[in-house]
């Protein structure tokens, strides 16, 4: 099941995607850290460190979906009694995809992060990325703290040997995730 790149080029927009080169460092460099799991019906990225696993990447195969796979995933990272955060595009009413993806986190108790401000710029296309921070957790978490450990994803996971890759610095993670005023809730 080599295709996992392919497959995930189809289905994401190319602003949201890392390079193939990206991919194998951290794969092969972050071997422990970051993982890559993957099946005929799914293909999960993420990172995973003592507090908290960020996904990166989670796609369920086209017929698949609705069937109850990204649930049992994400259910199967639940069980690690760890945070679990995600970046999740905004609703856009021009891709009715984007409100089912909101939906579904809901669903599987995962809560927006509103205070939270994370826009990047893609070091291939130029584009603005503006991105949504969805958490679940086992107990109660500030959004400052998932502020924090969306910062530490920014640098070892998003920014990770970025210069040698892309020839060009990184943005720097004040620039990219900001934190607005404090709430406190129930992920």
């Amino acid at each position: 099941m080599s295709d996992w790149y392919t497959r995930l080029m189809d289905y994401f927009p190319e602003k949201e995607m890392k390079s193939k080169e990206h991919f194998d460092i951290l794969l092969q460099e972050k071997k422990g850290t970051y993982q890559l799991e993957e099946s005929r019906d799914h293909v999960l990225l993420y990172s995973e460190n003592s507090n908290y696993v960020f996904i990166d990447y989670i796609l369920v195969f086209g017929k698949r979906r609705g069937k109850g796979i990204g649930s049992i995933v994400l259910d199967q990272l639940k069980e690690k009694g760890k945070a679990i955060i995600l970046e999740v595009e905004p609703v856009n009413l021009m891709d009715p995809d984007s409100e089912k993806r909101v939906r579904f986190y809901e669903k599987n108790d995962f809560t927006k992060m509103e205070s939270i401000r994370y826009e990047r710029i893609h070091a291939v296309t130029n584009e603005l990325n503006k991105m949504d921070v969805f958490a679940w957790t086992p107990v109660p978490v500030s959004e400052e703290w998932v502020c924090d450990q969306m910062k530490d994803v920014y640098k070892q996971v998003h920014t990770y040997k970025y210069e040698e890759m892309y020839d060009c610095q990184p943005q720097p993670v004040s620039e990219v995730l900001r934190l607005g005023e404090l709430t406190y809730s129930r992920v």
